[in-house]
């Protein structure tokens, strides 16, 4: 570290003072490394603290060196060509001071070995792995292949370090025979992973592309090299910069004879060869991972997305292979219908219209074939995903292809219609199909501007509740919201009344009769914001909720109702009717221990404003609580912080011994005051 610290005090980028600061910062890290378990934090520390040390070194490196006078500099009257010609010269030849030397180097060098040491006492942490690989190569220095050796190493089923290392290969190093045969050893260490068959494909789809620009650029190009409707000269112009420039010679007349039928034979061998790999990593990958549906999609994406000759017929293959092996799988299905959209092959010569009406034909067609062959409730709500995309903008999966104005979306209502009835005829439609089905009219209702979808949906939803989803709480929700909504829309006005209340309160009685306390949770407190100023109703409601409350038990969802009537009552009638309301409720079998805390909750905050009955009332309430949950540590500590904030010494010390006498413990509680 002598002759580091020594060049740069000589070269003046660092005073005697501050590499006494460096000296001294280099040692606490050090020290740090050097106890009996340092940690990962320590190693990142001092690489951090390094390569801010190195970035202000080379940056009063440049300053200093662009203050330096040019002492070549002649005449002012110089031309500018032969300035430029002289630094260019000097900076070639360099000067002697600014000659490189170990000061240059020493702080990577340092930062390496510091990242050795943090990757022998760190093996599994596969981020210092990738940061000590990345700054190899930024750096470009030569301890990359021993690195990524290592690495491999402690690390050989881990695709991303295979696959970092194939890359660099193939593309820092120029070395494709590396980088393949990286390749098909990690995919003997994971054949299991996906994104390693996928980026072999990719890898050696670059490389037969690096080929075909280079024969393109030599004037080989013949016309198995490309499809039909390429321009040679165009794809040369956009690939030069694959390879080194060439000196471009007039093209001669098209080669005829046996010579041009020997080349193209030739090139027919070459591609027929490439070819074969592809395959043989396809056929490699599905043998592999024969039930993944991703890893096939990406493989067809890779090969549409490319332009290659004589890759129609696995193209094909692979379509087959797809329709054989995952015809039983509604994925397949609804993505092979997607898939048709994009197909611009037979809808090349229509207008746009057309094409459109063309490609959603194909859909509905493929979307047919599949609820025939799979009529189960995912592959319908796929189906019904679909066509709400094609039909709403706003939808969350909305296909902007239809979006534009060419179609009217009021003329496929029937179809999307169709696919919910088959739907319900086959017995699919499951509670959040049947949530979809009544929705869709309420939101046809706007699209097509018409009001009679409101009663539509109202009777659909009425058929639905008392047919086979009767116990399906959703669905129960969105009727009462219709219901409400109808009887808006007939008054004119949100004041029902008591013939259209009575209705109301019938339709959510035999709701929450049907089901449970916990799914009901969303229904009772609508019912309870609707009636919170009918007493008569609000009663009946109240004696419902103490029927559903003695059959549920003390479950946090029965809490949720009874501590909103309370709150409604509260707000109603006062404190009094409150504290009577609350008491019928906590005088059922085992009320719930948040009903509890509810409650004493509601009288504390009562004491702090000066209710003086508060006070006891939040006493009686934890006595109750306590006598049905004794073992609940955190009720005592929660009585024990009330006492020592309002009560006295006296109150304060026989909770704590009757907390230790409880729990049998000395530590449940602090040590009460004096």
């Amino acid at each position: 570290m002598s002759d580091e610290l020594d060049d740069l005090e000589r070269r003046g980028l660092f005073t005697r003072a501050e590499l006494a600061e460096v000296v001294r910062r280099r040692r606490d890290f050090e020290f740090r490394l050097r106890r009996r378990s340092p940690l990962r934090a320590d190693f990142l520390d001092y690489i951090a603290y390094e390569l801010r040390l190195d970035a202000l070194r080379d940056l009063r490196k440049r300053a200093i060196i662009r203050a330096t006078p040019d002492s070549d500099h002649d005449d002012d009257d110089a031309d500018d060509a032969d300035e430029k010609k002289r630094r260019r010269r000097k900076k070639r030849k360099g000067g002697k001071k600014w000659k490189k030397s170990v000061s240059d180097v020493a702080g990577v060098l340092r930062v390496l070995d510091i990242y050795r040491m943090a990757t022998v006492r760190y093996k599994g942490d596969l981020d210092l792995w990738f940061r000590y690989l990345e700054y190899c190569r930024d750096k470009r220095h030569g301890r990359m292949k021993q690195v990524l050796a290592q690495a491999i190493r402690y690390h050989p089923k881990v695709p991303g370090l295979w696959i970092y290392a194939a890359a660099w290969e193939f593309d820092q190093n120029l070395n494709v025979a590396a980088a393949r045969a990286l390749m098909q050893t990690g995919l003997r260490s994971c054949p299991e992973s996906e994104d390693m068959w996928i980026e072999y494909l990719r890898m050696e789809l670059t490389y037969l592309n690096k080929l075909k620009a280079r024969k393109v650029a030599l004037g080989e190009d013949v016309k198995t090299l490309q499809k039909k409707n390429d321009d040679s000269s165009t794809w040369k112009e956009e690939n030069k910069e694959l390879f080194m420039s060439l000196n471009e010679q007039d093209e001669g007349p098209e080669e005829s004879g046996p010579q041009g039928v020997a080349l193209e034979g030739k090139e027919d061998l070459f591609w027929q060869q490439g070819l074969l790999i592809i395959q043989t990593i396809y056929h490699g990958a599905t043998g592999a991972l024969p039930l993944s549906l991703t890893l096939r999609k990406k493989f067809l994406e890779i090969l549409n997305s490319v332009d290659l000759a004589h890759s129609d017929e696995l193209k094909v293959e692979v379509m087959d292979d797809l329709k054989k092996d995952f015809s039983h799988s509604e994925d397949y299905w609804d993505w092979f219908a997607r898939l048709q959209l994009s197909d611009t092959t037979s809808s090349s010569n229509l207008n746009r219209k057309d094409a459109l009406s063309n490609k959603l034909n194909k859909s509905i067609q493929v979307y047919d074939e599949a609820v025939r062959r799979l009529p189960t409730s995912r592959m319908y709500s796929l189906y019904a995903k679909f066509w709400m995309g094609v039909l709403f903008a706003d939808s969350e999966d909305s296909i902007a292809l239809f979006h534009g104005g060419e179609l009217d979306a009021s003329e496929f209502t029937l179809c999307i219609l169709k696919v919910y009835q088959n739907a319900e005829s086959c017995g699919c439609l499951t509670e959040d199909l049947a949530c979809q089905y009544v929705s869709l009219y309420l939101r046809l209702g706007g699209l097509e501007e018409a009001p009679g979808r409101l009663e539509e949906a109202k009777n659909l939803a009425k058929k639905l509740c008392d047919g086979p989803l009767s116990h399906a709480a959703d669905l129960w929700n969105l009727r009462t919201s219709i219901e409400i909504k109808s009887l808006v829309t007939a008054t004119g006005s949100s004041a029902f009344s008591k013939e259209n209340l009575s209705s109301l309160f019938d339709l959510f009685n035999v709701a929450l009769s049907k089901l449970s306390l916990p799914e009901a949770e969303g229904l009772w407190h609508a019912a309870m914001k609707l009636f919170s100023h009918e007493k008569i109703y609000f009663e009946k409601l109240v004696k419902c909720a103490i029927l559903a409350l003695s059959s549920a038990g003390g479950n946090d969802c029965g809490a949720s109702v009874s501590s909103a009537i309370v709150g409604w009552v509260l707000q109603r009638d006062g404190i009094k009717q409150t504290r009577k309301m609350y008491k019928r409720f906590l005088a059922l079998p085992r009320p719930s221990l948040k009903f509890f805390q509810y409650c004493i909750e509601l009288e504390t905050n009562l004491a702090s404003i000066g209710n003086g009955d508060s006070l006891v009332n939040a006493r009686k309430l934890y006595d109750s609580a306590l006598d049905i949950y004794p073992q609940k540590r955190e009720l005592w500590r929660n009585y024990y912080n009330m006492e020592l904030k309002v009560g006295t010494s006296e109150t304060v010390n026989a909770i704590y011994w009757r907390a230790r006498k409880v729990l049998n413990d000395s530590t449940a509680l602090d040590i009460p005051r004096s």
